[in-house]
């Protein structure tokens, strides 16, 4: 089963902020820029060699060249641009995997990527269990098989088998020869 409508729009919004992402990397592409790099200052306020004390901080600025940033450029592009295939193709999986290697590329701002991916696992789970993704109908389903389970009846698996099957009761396995030892017979004790 494809995605459906809502996770296809959170998608879209996801790919949508990976490009804006990678649009940000764009000015760095273009010309060398100018970062600066701090540092906590040691005893006595002294700074290490190369950096200056400004405020309560050790600073240091350096010129950072247009290869340093392609990298990441490339991957915020590419990976984000599968997404959106796999999500205009309707591929969950594919979709997850892509927001999961997202997130964790790009460390503390890919949260929401890692966030979409686990929400996307989270409702694949629940579609194959219970037959719906969403929160209000697995639920209500849980607790009819749970019922059911209890009250010792019928209950019919979720899913496209679901009509094709008849309902099963939950029974216990059968004793494997191999592995289970055979009962000996019971001795009657002598008074």
């Amino acid at each position: 089963m494809g995605i459906d409508d809502l996770e296809k729009k959170v998608t879209y919004a996801a790919g949508a902020i990976a490009l804006l992402l990678a649009g940000i990397f764009v000015p760095r592409l273009l010309k060398a820029t100018k970062v600066t790099v701090t540092a906590t200052p040691g005893k006595g306020n002294v700074c290490k060699a190369g950096y200056h004390l400004v405020a309560s901080l050790c600073d240091k600025s350096h010129l950072a060249q247009p290869s340093t940033y392609w990298p990441q450029f490339l991957e915020i592009l590419i990976i984000g641009g599968i997404m959106m295939i796999f999500a205009i193709k309707a591929k969950r999986a594919g979709v997850a995997m892509c927001a999961l290697l997202l997130g964790l590329a790009l460390g503390t701002v890919g949260f929401p990527f890692i966030l979409l991916a686990a929400w996307l696992i989270i409702r694949a789970f629940r579609l194959q269990k219970y037959g719906d993704a969403s929160f209000a109908g697995s639920g209500k389903k849980a607790r009819e098989m749970s019922q059911a389970k209890k009250a010792g009846r019928a209950y019919a698996t979720p899913g496209p088998s679901a009509t094709t099957s008849a309902p099963r009761t939950a029974t216990p396995p059968e004793a494997s020869k191999r592995y289970t030892p055979k009962k000996r017979a019971r001795t009657k004790k002598k008074k």
